[in-house]
């Protein structure tokens, strides 16, 4: 221990960690602004002190040996208490400094920008990331341990090691182009939505899998017509009467109940689900992580209220609009 404490810097363990991460030399050294030749001599060095070889070249592609796995583990958990370390100092002095990477499903882009410019505006030192994706995707950033922490419309699978924690609702909707001939019914029956033309979004995305589950629990299948990748892409098809679709509420809940797309009145919906912020299990947050986790809980009970009244004047809205004498 000694003897690598001697001869192993923090700058060659960044490195190291960084190409272990994208599995690629010239990558690595884009992200850390070095040129390849200075990345190639760090980890030379470092593989000299080891003693041992850290990647293996098969074919194109590189992969971590025995060795370089254990310290790519090692080095993970440095740089974590390091974070941790430089965090509670930051708590300290009485400065709300650092650093805050999410990870969310797409849909979440709904109100998660807003409620960290919130909490950037309550803390104005702290910088923070987003990255998004479908459901598959911050379940690999979450099991990686990529980001500080990941949010979820639906429950995380708790049996991989993750700790997880509900901060407000969810609920799925089937919704459609205000002039649907399904928009003014009422207890809509399963297998009428079924032998619409569905929009779907891409396999791996929550919403898709959710719905699936519940068709095929009637023994129903769904008639998908399109897949898209983007709930924005989604609304628009709606939007240009293409079929219809299942959404999160918080996917139109900015644009009011006079938007072009309605909820549909139909048996089984909504899908109550719940908002989730998630991290691996033993993960060691840091101070903002931690600072932010008591604010989401805070904003989810705005959410909940918003959504409350959205819904409200929607059915209100509704009942106005079949109320109205037809124009002969």
């Amino acid at each position: 221990m000694l003897r690598l404490a001697r001869h192993v810097t923090l700058r060659q363990l960044q490195v190291f960690a960084t190409i272990a991460r994208l599995n690629n030399f010239t990558r690595a050294a884009e992200e850390l602004h070095l040129t390849q030749p200075t990345v190639s001599a760090q980890i030379k060095s470092l593989t000299d002190s080891i003693g041992l070889p850290l990647f293996e070249q098969i074919g194109k592609k590189i992969y971590l040996t025995a060795a370089g796995k254990e310290l790519y583990k090692t080095v993970q958990e440095i740089f974590r208490n390091l974070d941790h370390v430089e965090m509670k100092l930051a708590a300290l002095r009485g400065l709300k400094q650092g650093t805050l990477s999410i990870s969310a499903i797409s849909t979440a882009k709904y109100f998660v920008p807003e409620v960290m410019g919130k909490f950037v505006k309550r803390f104005p030192g702290i910088d923070v990331s987003i990255s998004l994706g479908n459901r598959d995707h911050v379940l690999h950033r979450l099991l990686a341990n990529e980001d500080d922490l990941y949010i979820l419309g639906h429950n995380p699978p708790i049996d991989d090691g993750i700790e997880a924690m509900s901060f407000t609702r969810n609920p799925l909707f089937v919704m459609a182009h205000r002039n649907h001939p399904l928009a003014k019914q009422h207890n809509i029956h399963l297998r009428d939505i079924a032998a619409q033309p569905f929009i779907a979004r891409e396999p791996g995305s929550g919403i898709r899998d959710a719905t699936e589950k519940l068709f095929a629990r009637h023994g129903l299948r769904l008639n998908v017509r399109m897949e898209l990748s983007s709930n924005e892409a989604i609304k628009h098809s709606l939007a240009g009467e293409l079929g219809l679709s299942v959404l999160s509420l918080h996917s139109i809940i900015w644009e009011g109940s006079r938007g072009p797309l309605t909820i549909l009145d139909v048996e089984e919906f909504p899908i109550e689900r719940q908002w989730h912020v998630a991290f691996p299990r033993g993960k060691m947050l840091s101070v903002v992580a931690e600072e932010f986790l008591r604010f989401l809980q805070q904003e989810g009970k705005i959410l909940e209220t918003m959504i409350e009244a959205f819904l409200s004047k929607h059915q209100h809205h509704d009942k106005a609009r079949s109320r109205r004498p037809k124009v002969r």
